[in-house]
């Protein structure tokens, strides 16, 4: 099964690649969804939260003031560090158990969809990496239009994420998203087709291992059950 880290910068299409290549039937590991169930009330992420930024940025039921604790690690390098390490173990196990369940089920290729890909070095554990890129200027006004901000306040929000430029620079695929949703679906097309792999290499990465383990649990049996017998055999002529 091949690994295919996809990522982008805020506002520059990362959600709408990934859609277009659910739509193609290409399974999707969403980082931002895991994200928001690891700290849903009761879930141990959500108390470490808690206890390192009190209860202002919670709601009265309980779930993640949003809003708030956005407006608090945005303007703060250190605490959105704090918060990183309060998420990012459970969200990486999370993960762990999906890549395992699409192995056993015998994917092709699995997209891991990461905002932080590079900068959570998750990048080491995929075989391509495909960053989603437009322009800074295009990029501003999207999320100043998609979020309804004003642009001081975007601008602090783009700027406390690794620039798209520095991105690209470590992408082994870019997709350009600086036109519209028809050529982006063209480049997503052309992407499944590169990404990809051929159905004799997938046999020989996908039954590989699994084979390797029947293999030994087979042996384990066959050379186990003669011994055990031959033991009892001679504890009874004793």
């Amino acid at each position: 099964m091949k690994l295919v880290g996809l990522t982008g910068g805020i506002a520059s299409g990362k959600s709408t690649v990934s859609k277009l290549l659910q739509e193609q039937h290409i399974p999707i590991i969403d980082a931002d969804k895991i994200a928001r169930q690891v700290v849903e009330p009761g879930r141990w992420a959500n108390k470490l939260i808690r206890k390192h930024f009190g209860d202002e940025v919670f709601l009265p039921d309980g779930n993640l003031n949003r809003a708030k604790l956005g407006e608090v690690v945005f303007a703060d390098p250190a605490k959105r560090k704090v918060l990183n390490s309060c998420t990012h173990p459970a969200i990486r196990l999370e993960m762990f158990k999906q890549v395992v369940y699409h192995w056993i089920t015998g994917a092709k290729v699995v997209i891991l969809d990461v905002p932080l890909l590079f900068e959570s070095k998750l990048d080491r554990f995929v075989g391509t990496t495909v960053v989603v890129y437009c322009s800074e200027i295009l990029q501003l006004q999207r999320l100043v239009k998609r979020d309804g901000l004003d642009e001081e306040l975007a601008t602090q929000r783009m700027r406390a994420q690794t620039p798209l430029s520095e991105k690209v620079e470590l992408a082994d695929i870019v997709i350009d998203n600086s036109s519209d949703l028809s050529q982006l679906s063209i480049q997503v097309k052309n992407l499944i087709k590169k990404i990809t792999p051929s159905t004799t290499t997938w046999l020989l990465e996908y039954i590989g291992p699994p084979a390797l383990f029947a293999s030994f649990i087979v042996a384990i049996r066959h050379y186990s059950v003669p011994l055990f017998n031959n033991i009892i055999s001679k504890s009874i002529k004793s």
